[in-house]
């Protein structure tokens, strides 16, 4: 993605389908689609031949030693934050010789984030829960936090850390946010606010749980600023529009409906 955006997406020559869901451009045939960070696979990536491979956590040790054993130099990412994202957005481009397109990346997506951080200056704050895998649940990265905090919201729970589904219940959140790695937008939210207990939340009881697609949140680049508008919207829908990429439960205690824009 961050190739894309400051033009050099004709320097790669290999991706994992996860790249492919959010840069079209390298999903029609034009590249190998090799296994993620999780499973790298050296084989593969010798195959593709690459000078460089790039790649952001979660890692898993096998796979680092995979991408190690193909002989290609290896850059590692490991963001926490939006300023960490910066600064491997500036780096990337910095190795491509697209420095000044990365700076101004980074000013349009700082810029983006204010907007919306005005916007949202005077109206309420309510607590709000993201979580970024669902067995065992884990809150959301810092920087969703961050995003949380520019659209109006206030994150609850600890970002990045492993938590209960009890913890959550006691913090009582008014909006749900459910955004799992590697799953899209198919979050079955029904399904885990009634396995979890979490039907008295103050999110079910006014229909405030939310899926939004895991690339918007998950992907530390330009990406983020789709999950900023997701979230802006599910926080202050009477200040936000409506986007893609949210799907909202509407009536959670004895029912499943949905309301859904993708």
């Amino acid at each position: 993605m961050i190739l894309h955006e400051v033009g050099e997406l004709d320097r790669v020559v290999a991706c994992t389908r996860y790249c492919a869901d959010v840069v079209p451009g390298v999903a029609n045939g034009s590249r190998a689609i090799l296994a993620d960070s999780w499973t790298a696979d050296s084989a593969q990536i010798t195959a593709a031949q690459p000078d460089l491979v790039i790649a952001a956590v979660p890692f898993q040790e096998k796979a680092v030693a995979e991408i190690l054993k193909s002989g290609a130099r290896f850059l590692g990412l490991a963001p926490k934050t939006l300023v960490d994202i910066y600064t491997d957005i500036a780096a990337i481009s910095g190795i491509v010789g697209a420095s000044g397109a990365g700076d101004e990346l980074i000013r349009q997506m700082q810029r983006r984030i204010e907007q919306a951080r005005t916007r949202a200056a005077t109206a309420p704050s309510p607590r709000v829960f993201c979580e970024e895998w669902g067995k065992p649940v884990i809150a959301s990265q810092p920087w969703v936090a961050e995003l949380v905090a520019a659209a109006g919201g206030q994150f609850v729970g600890t970002p990045g850390h492993r938590c209960s589904a009890d913890e959550i219940a006691a913090l009582n959140p008014d909006i749900i946010v459910a955004a799992w790695c590697g799953v899209g937008d198919r979050v079955p939210l029904a399904k885990i606010i009634a396995e979890r207990g979490w039907e008295h939340t103050s999110a079910a009881r006014s229909g405030r749980v939310f899926c939004i697609r895991d690339e918007y949140l998950n992907t530390p680049a330009p990406t983020l600023l789709h999950g900023l508008d997701a979230l802006a919207w599910a926080i202050h829908p009477e200040i936000f529009p409506r986007c893609g990429g949210i799907r909202q439960i509407t009536a959670v205690a004895g029912g499943d409906a949905e309301n859904s824009s993708r």
